[in-house]
């Protein structure tokens, strides 16, 4: 797989992950608990009226994750429809949990030793046990988690009174420290109510009380809603409980603004280490669990994270100890070190903290020692108790975040929020599998015409891969995940031949009976042509379905239409058809077809798939499988597209390799993310059967081309139409970068122009189309939102203006080699594209492709000699801070990261070079060549005509030698009806023909005045303001040393403008980009993870042993760096520590 990396796959090792994972919770666990000690009136690092700070840093990792929560509740209720909830009694929960949380580390935890703060987070999981065993019994599915519940709430409630009885025994004068540990239970006990919800949901399913079901539809469809409103009564109870308890302490908020440096610092890199890896720890939790580690590299890590943070406090002093060898005891010792310590208030600062803490653990009782530590015990084994049921968590392999977690993760106690937040289910002892296991039906349609012998061998490969990848033949019980059944449609596959009767198969199509058949198959007459069925080797079918021309309308939409038609309107309602012809009475069937239509026709048509596929496309069946899941995994999304790689040799292909990697790296990607894909190429796409079937879909997508618009959108880019017919029914539209195919792309520049000519033209059409039912499509797709569309407006414009922006890019670059004014320089870059568009309007085709081929080639070397001297100009002026030079460096950054980020097709970086001095040709010549010529409608590539010769008969006289070479019952009507409706071959009308062709000149016409005439307003525009300077800004040049050279520069705001617009969208597709590596990645191990054994290639299989002790090496600089940044000797304490640690999930792993 070209798009998961090599570094990806190195990721998959769980030994890695789990280290990573078990890392990061150390962090959180050791920065958080710092905070506390620090916010103790003993410790001396912070003076005790300075502990507002420290306290102020804890509400704020109380309340981080709720500022996350509520921005990204709001951005979604901006462009998503979102209602507010009937009542707001679920808001009642949230304001005690809000209230115990906030007393519980702000007021209590302070106060409390570190064994006590440590162990009590474990105690919140109380309420939640006690849920567990009342949810079953009241849903009335008791399992084997059912003990485990029970138990759990017991185990805890006996570690609240061995925790209360420690400190009546310990002190039962002493009212203050009654009142913190008072405090302590109650906050707990409050908190333990932060996961009701996740109870609640199974018991609202299962009853049928009205309340109940009231109340699972706001938790359900008022969600956005009820998370701002949650999200800011945390933040405004947090800040109440903050603001009241530090004058009632006796504290000052002016302290706050005047904090010594030092002091600041040691804060500062506290809450920003606890702040980003409790974010960490939170995305890892969700990445294992999506990528099927839940065991190993989540639940262990959590449960053992709050008993390594012990060791990891303890452990710097003993060593400490050890090298001072002093005859005085360990307590007598750290008592004097702290003393030492305060005094100067310098040294080691994690030390420092450890002696406080240890002090105070020592002056404890043996006795009292041993109920903390049975307390502490108890609250553990509880809450492993109370989170048993995940070890059996069944999850898809691309499971949606909100099916695993029911609430966001909680700042202060990270471990025992994702592990209670993980969604409960009920589970039987025979529970292990999905409850929905009905495979798909995947139909594998691929058009032909032209192809070469090595494009059908190809094609015919790869499904003889997936034939071997999914047998028919094996039982359903080890593959039930897809059948499958090929389709082969090629068209204008007969010609007459001298002294026969007969049509018989052209040269193309007897390359691909060649391929494919096997002795004994027959081809068989049928009403559009003939069929051949094959049965491969591994028992699935393919079927090749040869058109006559002069029997069915030929081309590549109504080939679709064909097998759109065949497949989902015979095929799939086959059953229907049976019952009719078997003859029985009408009511019965009435009866059978509604009950059909409600239990099984739905269902089976979400779950039928079409892939579309071109007669040269190359895939492996991994990328089919990874299309199927996103199919799979999200219901409304109607269609999903692979990355798709050309194949051939020479510049052309070079060209546009290069153009294909950033189109899917960055453009794709960020349409994924942000939006939909608008269009999903038919080389290689997985389509949903009810999305085709959908109003205004497939019956719109047979519409016969009448108006002159129709043939340019409908007929130019058909893949582009069904897309966009998609998006308006509300479906949304996917891309996969780890699902690669392959196709041949044109390899001579004539080719590769007309080509675009069909592309550009019909891509404008369609965005046009969805731009002007922008409030349609926003209001029915929840995925398209209206910034998503401004986005696509402005990518419109900068099609549109394309040409323009060119020349200014060329007269910008004469006026800097020639050194002639900028308006002179303009009228120079526009004269070229300005006479071959004349030419084009009056030359032939091929003429102004050749014409086109020679100006490409001189704009070649003005770019090469542009490139240069904005490098010389760099160096001669010693600055970059220009604004060609701080664009073309930035460009060159977001390429060079993003190509990075795909190690694999990082050679392609190199074809980029030849990509931009392509610019002019491809984005002036070529959109000029397309739009005067977009009255064409000829396909322009592959039209080399068949010859004629010896052929394979249609009609074959083997025809009743094989059953499986017969016609299937009934389709013959079927084929007849569906030409004469829909494809009836077009007759040679020539008036008709005569007046198309008018309608097209006009057309064109008109489409070619408004855009010439907008690119000719921009031109004007940007001269008048070069030539006026009321309306330039002038920057000064600032070289390598921040000093002003003296030389100023004018920038047109015009000019400023465009390039800020598409910095600004290049900068979002990058950021897409990211986004959609990282869930790719996810995606993709999970994908490993769960295909069968004997299914996975050992050559993807690489080794880890090396690389993982490179991450745990490269971990380990890491963890020290962050938590010893505060001395170098601490650094050295860490270190072993550390690695020792390390050691330990080694051994674990």
């Amino acid at each position: 797989m070209s798009n998961i990396t090599t570094v990806l796959l190195l990721l998959n090792s769980q030994h890695l992950r789990y280290q990573w994972f078990y890392m990061i919770c150390l962090i959180f666990q050791a920065s958080f608990l710092l905070l506390i000690i620090l916010s103790h009136e003993n410790t001396k690092t912070i003076q005790a009226e300075q502990k507002p700070v420290t306290l102020l840093c804890i509400g704020c990792s109380v309340i981080a994750p709720h500022v996350l929560l509520l921005l990204k509740s709001f951005w979604k209720a901006c462009y998503k429809s979102s209602k507010l909830p009937r009542k707001a009694s679920v808001l009642f929960f949230e304001f005690l949990v809000s209230v115990g949380l906030a007393v519980l580390t702000i007021v209590a935890m302070p106060h409390l030793d570190i064994v006590t703060n440590v162990t009590i987070l474990n105690s919140v999981a109380v309420l939640s046990g006690f849920l567990q065993a009342v949810t079953q019994c009241t849903v009335k599915k008791m399992n084997i988690f059912l003990l485990p519940s029970i138990m759990a709430s017991v185990v805890m409630v006996v570690g609240y009174c061995l925790f209360v009885v420690l400190y009546i025994l310990k002190d039962s004068a002493d009212v203050k420290t009654a009142i913190w540990v008072g405090l302590a239970v109650g906050g707990s006990i409050l908190v333990s109510f932060n996961w009701w919800e996740n109870y609640f949901r199974v018991i609202c399913v299962k009853r049928k009380s009205n309340v109940l079901k009231n109340l699972f539809e706001d938790l359900s469809k008022c969600q956005n809603m009820l998370h701002i409103m949650s999200s800011v009564l945390r933040i405004v109870v947090t800040a109440c409980v903050l603001g009241a308890y530090v004058p009632l302490a006796k504290l000052d908020w002016d302290i706050v603004t005047s904090i010594p440096s030092r002091e600041t610092r040691i804060v500062a890199i506290i809450i920003g280490v606890q702040l980003i890896s409790s974010a960490l720890c939170h995305w890892f939790a969700l990445a294992a669990c999506k990528m099927h580690a839940v065991r190993r590299c989540f639940i262990l890590p959590l449960y053992l994270a709050s008993l390594a943070v012990i060791p990891l406090f303890i452990a710097p002093v003993i060593i400490d100890y050890k090298i001072y060898k002093s005859n005085i005891n360990f307590t007598s010792y750290c008592a004097e070190a702290v003393n030492i310590r305060n005094q100067s208030l310098s040294g080691d600062l994690f030390p420092h903290l450890c002696y406080t803490w240890f002090i105070l653990v020592s002056q404890i009782s043996r006795g009292c020692l041993v109920l903390l530590s049975g307390a502490g015990v108890l609250w553990w084994i509880g809450f492993v108790l109370a989170t048993i049921h995940i070890w059996h968590l069944n999850t898809c392999r691309i499971q949606k975040t909100q099916d695993l977690f029911v609430r966001v993760y909680e700042g202060a106690l990270i471990e025992q929020s994702l592990l209670l937040n993980t969604r409960f289910h009920i589970q039987r002892k025979n529970q292990r599998k999905r409850e929905d296991t009905t495979p798909a039906m995947v139909y594998l349609c691929a058009t032909m015409w032209h192809e070469t012998y090595e494009e059908m061998m190809n094609i015919t490969i790869s499904v003889f891969r997936l034939d071997q990848y999914r047998p028919k033949s094996l039982t359903q019980s080890q593959f039930d995940d897809f059948t499958f059944e090929a389709h082969i449609y090629f068209d204008d596959a007969f010609t007459n031949v001298t002294g026969s009767q007969h049509r018989h198969l052209n040269t193309y199509a007897k390359e691909l009976v060649k391929i494919i058949q096997i002795p004994d198959q027959a081809i068989i007459k049928t009403p559009y042509g003939a069929r051949l069925v094959v049965e491969m080797p591994h028992g699935n079918n393919i079927v090749v379905h040869f058109k006559d021309k002069e029997k069915i309308r030929i081309k590549k939409r109504w080939s679709q239409v064909m097998y759109l038609y065949y497949l989902l309107g015979w095929k799939l309602m086959t059953k229907y058809y049976r019952y009719w012809q078997e003859g029985q009475d009408e009511k019965h069937l009435r009866r059978e077809i509604q009950k059909l239509y409600i239990c099984f026709f739905q269902k089976e048509k979400h779950n039928t798939y079409l892939l579309a596929l071109d007669g040269d496309t190359d895939f492996q069946p991994a990328a089919v499988m990874l299309l199927i899941d996103r199919l799979k995994m999200y219901p409304r999304v109607g269609a999903a597209c692979g990355r798709i790689h050309p194949t051939g040799s020479g510049p052309a292909v070079w060209f546009q390799k290069f153009e294909y990697a950033i189109s899917h790296w960055l453009q794709k990607t960020a349409e994924h993310v942000f939006g939909c894909v608008l269009c999903s190429p038919g080389c290689f796409s997985l389509f949903r059967a009810e999305a085709l079937m959908d109003d205004n879909v497939m019956k719109k997508y047979s519409t016969k081309s009448t108006e002159p618009s129709h043939y340019i959108q409908y007929d130019q880019g058909e893949d582009r139409w069904l897309c966009t017919l998609l998006l308006k029914q509300g479906w949304r539209v996917e891309y996969n970068a780890a699902s690669d195919a392959y196709t041949n792309a044109p390899e001579s520049f004539k080719e590769l122009y007309n080509q675009r000519k069909r592309w550009g033209p019909s891509t404008m059409a369609n965005v046009v189309d969805l731009l002007g039912s922008t409030n349609i499509v926003s209001k029915r797709n929840l995925s398209m939102s209206k910034l998503f569309m401004f986005y696509q407006l402005f990518g419109m414009i900068s099609a549109i203006l394309a040409p323009s922006t060119i020349c200014l890019m060329v007269a910008g670059s004469l006026s800097f080699i020639l050194e002639i004014p900028s308006p002179v320089a303009l009228i120079i870059a526009v004269i070229p594209p300005a006479v071959y568009l004349g030419l084009c309007f009056k030359l032939k085709a091929d003429t102004q492709i050749t014409i086109a081929g020679i100006l490409s080639v001189a704009y070649a070397f003005l770019m090469v000699v542009v490139a240069i001297s904005i490098i010389a100009s760099i160096i001669k002026e010693k600055t970059i801070l220009t604004p060609s030079s701080i664009f073309t460096v930035a460009m060159s950054i977001i390429y060079i990261v993003t190509a990075l980020m795909h190690p694999q097709e990082l050679p392609l970086v190199f074809y980029g070079l030849l990509y931009i001095i392509c610019i002019p040709s491809a984005y002036l010549l070529l959109t000029i060549y397309s739009m005067v010529n977009m009255n064409s409608v000829s396909w322009g590539t592959r039209e080399s005509k068949p010859t004629p010769g010896a052929a394979v008969t249609a009609v074959s006289a083997v025809q009743a030698k094989t059953k499986k070479g017969r016609t299937e019952k009934g389709s013959e009507n079927f084929w007849n009806e569906l030409i004469k409706k829909y494809l009836e071959p077009v007759k040679n009308d020539k008036e008709k023909q005569e007046k198309t062709k008018n309608d097209l000149q006009e057309l064109r016409s008109k489409v070619n005045f408004s855009f010439f005439f907008l690119n000719a307003l921009w031109l004007m525009a940007t001269f008048v303001f070069q030539g006026v300077d009321v309306f330039s800004l002038k920057i000064n040049i600032i070289d390598f040393y921040q000093q002003e050279t003296g030389v100023t520069i004018q920038i047109e705001p015009m000019s400023l403008m465009f390039i800020l617009g598409f910095g600004i969208s290049v900068l979002l597709q990058f950021v897409g980009m990211l986004h959609h590596t990282i869930s790719t990645l996810i995606h993709y191990i999970a994908f490993l993870q769960t295909e069968p054994k004997q299914q996975k290639c050992a050559d993807n299989e690489v080794p880890t042993v090396s690389v993982d002790a490179m991450y745990s090496y490269l971990l380990f600089l890491f963890l020290t760096w962050t938590i010893t940044s505060f001395n170098t000797t601490t650094g050295i304490y860490l270190m072993v520590l550390t690695l020792s640690l390390l050691m330990i999930s080694s051994c674990l792993c």
